[in-house]
């Protein structure tokens, strides 16, 4: 019971970071909306590789919401980082 509990709060840190992670794009678009155009491609990849993740972990059974919620914001940011550097 021990280690099914530290491996769910484990899951919510993981979770945590990851979203900090995609939120660290927000320098990157700034950048792009200011004219120093960045290279699309990464971010892109990085939207449709969360989506993937985030249709796994919501298709999946049981739920697995913490996968869902860490990847949701890389779609978002990703995209967003994505259309301001072209």
């Amino acid at each position: 019971m021990k280690q099914e509990k530290m491996i769910k709060y484990l899951s919510w840190v993981a979770t945590g970071m990851s979203i900090m992670m995609y939120v660290s794009y927000i320098p990157q678009i700034a950048d792009n909306l200011a004219g120093a155009k960045g290279n699309p491609i990464q971010p892109f990849v990085a939207a449709v590789n969360c989506l993937l993740w985030v249709i796994y972990g919501l298709g999946k059974k049981p739920r697995d919401l913490a996968l869902a919620t860490a990847n949701f914001p890389g779609i978002i940011f990703g995209l967003i980082a994505f259309v301001t550097a072209l």
